[in-house]
């Protein structure tokens, strides 16, 4: 157990002391080209883990690549070795003298490098195998109008990989559009790949900028052999001018702003219930489709508007940014009579022109008649038949009449027959006047009862609703409000009025949304139905407790 304890404690005074002494940080090349990718490494003799050097002060002179991480272990002799090191790809735009920051890790700091950058001569370029080149839409630009920077990257050997950084500008949104495409062009006789890329430029402030050209790096097949390449795009010199003091409302830069729209029926004269599409559509030149402005519909009274599908969409012709925005509105007519829909207007500034101009949609007037598809209105069950009885005691000869005749002083005695007769068949005739009003009363009230029983039939409802057919429903729907109110024009609202449930309210508005506005609203048809169905049992016990009232 000694002995064992002892080999222990000799084996671990033999190891070796690992602990981090020393930091050091070094390039692969100095002096370096402008626009040349070199390699900082930065080691430490030791394994680290959980910590990295800062390399963010490195952005203000340099292009920064990735950073990678390796590690090694050594045993020589005997004697081990660790070491770990940060690799990071560094380039210059401009030559100049540099000076590389020291960098601490592990408690450690290592020391500043000097760094020479030559400046890279023309003729390099032109022999180069690889090179960018870039380009502005145009180098002058108001503050959120919308420019278009390009990058086309040249390639006259077999890339094997290669990154392509993204061009800067401060106080500037810079998105790329879409992806890059692929073409090959002749430049001197040599053909070459061309990688292109779009980015939009947004400038936020006015003033004048730099948008700091990309650079590329990576690897190319040459005679079986892979060579590490690289290449700088030029700087690019930007003004941005500020919004007009004298520009009121909602900030709108562009070369080109128009308005259209489309009317579906394209008819100025329209019935009742018949539903119109309006499409308006709002072009742009210069602005993204974020900026472009919400065009509301102006509430005409009399027409109801539903709000259908709106897109807004934007691509690149020719070097600009074209945005479009399309809204559609259903439009539905609920009562005849003459409309003007307000002109619409909508302020921009002419970039070209340096002017505020204005977009227009003139009025429009249309006129809505009755419809002429509704069911014709039954007869007024109102006019009654004039009530002809003619046994009615006012046509008889009334006895107080008879006493106001004069008598004669000589009555022939067949007067006096007569007037008896005729006093005989006055009885009789009200006798027999009773008797058939209690027969008619019986009568009307059998009539009455059937009037209630004989409400218009929910079936055609029933049926059409199974099919989930919502333009049939409603159909139908109109049908049965004009049986029930006798009207043609805006039965369905007098219906509601008359039934008077706000349930039943709602449904409608949803099922009109539908129709008219395609939008994707569930209406449950069946509650509809359901409704009605409640209103016609309540209205028969009701009018049911009233003949009894009477009749009784």
């Amino acid at each position: 157990m000694v002995m064992r304890l002892f080999c222990c404690l000799l084996l671990l005074s033999a190891m070796p002391s690992w602990a981090a002494t020393k930091l050091e940080a070094s390039v692969d090349k100095n002096p370096v080209l402008a626009g040349e990718f070199f390699m900082l490494n930065i080691s430490v003799d030791d394994t680290v883990k959980g910590e990295q050097p800062d390399t963010s002060s490195l952005l203000k002179d340099f292009v920064v690549g990735p950073t990678s991480l390796s590690s090694r272990t050594n045993i020589i002799n005997g004697s081990i070795n660790k070491q770990t090191t940060w690799s990071v790809k560094l380039m210059t735009r401009a030559e100049g003298d540099y000076t590389i920051p020291a960098f601490s890790v592990a408690g450690l700091t290592s020391k500043p490098i000097k760094l020479k950058v030559a400046k890279r001569s023309v003729d390099a370029d032109k022999n180069n195998e690889i090179f960018l080149k870039t380009s502005l839409s145009s180098n002058s630009l108001f503050v959120q109008e919308a420019g278009i920077y390009t990058i086309k990257l040249y390639l006259a050997k077999e890339l094997l990989d290669g990154s392509l950084s993204a061009p800067s500008m401060e106080d500037a949104q810079l998105t790329q559009l879409g992806k890059q495409t692929e073409s090959y062009e002749l430049v001197d006789g040599k053909r070459y790949l061309v990688i292109t890329r779009e980015y939009l430029i947004q400038p936020q402030k006015s003033g004048v900028y730099t948008i700091a050209g990309p650079a590329f790096q990576g690897r190319v097949q040459q005679n079986y052999r892979q060579l590490e390449v690289s290449a700088l795009g030029d700087d690019q010199q930007i003004e941005i001018k500020p919004i007009p003091s004298d520009y009121k409302g909602t900030w709108l830069p562009s070369e080109l702003v128009n308005l259209d729209e489309e009317w579906q029926p394209n008819d100025n004269t329209v019935e009742v219930g018949t539903p119109i599409t309006r499409t308006i559509t709002l072009t742009a030149l210069g602005v993204t489709k974020e900026q472009l402005p919400e065009i509301s519909m102006p509430t005409i009274d009399g027409i109801r508007s539903y709000p259908d599908k709106k897109e807004n969409n934007n691509a690149v012709r020719d070097g600009r940014v074209v945005s479009q925005q399309t809204a559609s509105y259903a439009l539905l007519p609920q009562k005849p009579g003459t409309y003007t829909l307000p002109e619409i207007q909508l302020p921009w500034f002419n970039t070209k022109m340096n002017r505020i101009n204005v977009a227009t949609l003139p009025k429009r007037t249309i006129t809505v008649t009755p419809s002429s598809t509704a069911i014709s209105s039954t007869t007024n069950s109102n006019q009654q038949t004039i009530d002809t009885l003619t046994s009615s005691p006012n046509n008889n000869v009334d006895a107080t009449q008879l006493e106001s005749m004069q008598v004669q002083k000589n009555i022939p005695l067949w007067l006096i027959a007569v007037a008896i007769l005729g006093y005989v068949l006055w009885i009789v005739t009200v006798i027999f006047y009773w008797f058939n009003r209690s027969t008619s009363n019986t009568t009307k009230k059998v009539q009455s009862t059937a009037d209630i029983i004989n409400q218009p039939s929910l079936k055609k409802l029933v049926a059409v609703a199974k099919s989930n057919d919502n333009k049939v429903f409603y159909n139908e729907l109109n049908n049965y409000a004009v049986l029930v109110t006798n009207k043609n024009v805006g039965a369905i609202d007098e219906l509601c009025c008359i039934v008077s449930n706000s349930e039943l309210n709602n449904y409608i508005m949803q099922l009109q949304a539908q129709l008219y506005s395609n939008r994707t609203t569930n209406c449950d048809l069946n509650a509809i139905i359901k409704i009605l169905e409640n209103h016609q049992t309540q209205a028969l016990k009701s009018q049911q407790a009233v003949l009894k009232d009477l009749y009784d």
